[in-house]
């Protein structure tokens, strides 16, 4: 099994990448909550991309690809945006954004407890990020 979509650059992208996720994560034999967490995990990387990497700009986009390959599902994210590298990424301290009273910042942290593995590269300028999860078979 392996699914492609393109992805402009605009926030109104995010609900096709919903109803593209839901379409192809419903043919795997993950749990409900398994493939809610993965959907948030997958969404929040593309909309931080498309936010802060392209700055909705309309013009570019984000290629997903998404595959199963033994018990683990591959979503394989390539931009060309500004690079980041999600495993450098270091998580703010939850006090202090709790007591700042701040909004944003927490999404990349559920993305590294969701997923079991992450891959980031940047080559040719193309910036590829790899978010991996293994199911039962």
């Amino acid at each position: 099994m392996e699914h492609t979509i393109q992805l402009i650059c605009q926030t109104t992208a995010l609900s096709e990448l919903r109803k593209f996720l839901d379409k192809n994560l419903s043919q795997i034999m993950l749990s409900e909550k398994d493939k809610h967490q993965v959907t948030l995990a997958v969404e929040e990387v593309c909309a931080n991309l498309i936010i802060h990497s392209h700055h909705c700009n309309g013009s570019d986009h984000i290629l997903l690809n998404l595959r199963q390959e033994d018990g683990r599902l591959i979503f394989e994210i390539k931009d060309k945006g500004k690079a980041f590298n999600l495993l450098d990424y270091k998580a703010p301290d939850l006090k202090t954004v709790i007591s700042e009273k701040r909004k944003g910042g927490l999404g990349l942290i559920l993305v590294k407890k969701i997923m079991d593995e992450i891959e980031f590269e940047s080559q040719g300028g193309t910036n590829t990020c790899r978010l991996i999860k293994f199911f039962g078979s």
